[in-house]
């Protein structure tokens, strides 16, 4: 299927990132792609960890910095410091996947989609470089836009033409 397609998802809180990566996720696999994705958690708190009482957690609050879990189909990969955009990516694309969906990291370089609850959003986020789409927008821009989320045929229709470029 080619080299790996990277989008970024990019907008604010209860913006619909999540909903559409998923809904986007599910289409690819339909589809026969491999799909990573990865995710900014950006609210300032720390992630959930599994149960403190796990052999993987334990090594790491005995001080290493990384544990590997492997089993059952699922290879699970925690490192005890927050990891950079490109090691990030690094890790996404080491299983070889044909597209890449980023929720967050606007600020890095990459191709965008842009999801807007209103006007205000759209004046925050306008100014971000690689913007490709833009969801939920009811004024027009010079960007190619989508006026809302709940077109989810036209949204998937857009996915799949990208990826085919």
């Amino acid at each position: 299927m080619g080299s790996v397609k990277t989008l970024h998802i990019v907008g604010f809180k209860n913006s619909g990132k999540t909903t559409l990566i998923n809904r986007w996720v599910r289409l690819l696999k339909e589809k026969g792609y491999n799909v990573a994705v990865v995710k900014h958690h950006g609210h300032g708190s720390k992630l959930d960890m599994p149960d403190a009482k796990k052999d993987s957690m334990q090594y790491l609050y005995n001080g290493a910095d990384v544990s590997l879990v492997a089993g059952g189909g699922f290879t699970q990969h925690m490192i005890n410091r927050e990891a950079s955009f490109k090691e990030l990516k690094q890790l996404a694309v080491w299983n070889n996947p044909d597209v890449v969906l980023i929720e967050g990291y606007k600020a890095e370089q990459g191709e965008k989609v842009v999801l807007v609850r209103n006007e205000e959003d759209w004046q925050e986020l306008k100014s971000i470089e690689g913007i490709v789409l833009v969801i939920g927008l009811e004024s027009t821009s010079t960007y190619h836009q989508i006026k809302s989320r709940n077109e989810t045929k036209t949204l998937d229709a857009w996915l799949l033409d990208w990826i085919a470029t």
